[in-house]
């Protein structure tokens, strides 16, 4: 996880685009692929060449791992769909509060937020106070006695 963490806070453009979410998707369903079975899918009406460029740029970003398979390479996600999701958001939240207008941005959030649904309002501030009280705990934890 340390390594997707790093791999999102030093790639500003990490999120992925439609196809490569396509593929990473279809390695992941199948567990280890190769090229040639993720074309064969029929899922992804893409060329042999494409699908190849896209797995080994998902390769090179760290996100699928590969091994030789005769003359080609058969892919492994190396990450859960849910990991690459969660990473996603923290990192598009970490460049919104790391800007000027940090507390306009959460305002959009809270009123995106309620404006969606008033139960999810109530699960934020429940998070918010649970967060506020472990990091409380943790500050004394670290104060001498």
């Amino acid at each position: 996880m340390d390594s997707l963490l790093s791999f999102f806070e030093t790639t500003p453009s990490a999120q992925l685009g439609p196809l490569e979410r396509q593929v990473f998707h279809a390695v992941w369903v199948r567990v280890t692929a190769t090229v040639r079975e993720v074309r064969e899918d029929g899922k992804i009406w893409q060329t042999y060449p494409t699908i190849m460029t896209t797995m080994d740029r998902l390769f090179k970003k760290g996100l699928l791992s590969r091994v030789p398979d005769g003359r080609a390479f058969r892919y492994s996600a190396r990450y859960s769909p849910q990991e690459l999701e969660r990473m996603t958001a923290v990192n598009s939240i970490r460049q919104l509060l790391g800007s000027e207008y940090s507390s306009l941005h959460l305002s959009y959030f809270v009123e995106a937020v309620s404006t969606q649904d008033g139960k999810l309002l109530d699960q934020l501030q429940a998070l918010v106070e649970r967060q506020r009280a472990q990091l409380k705990a943790e500050l004394k934890k670290g104060e001498p006695e």
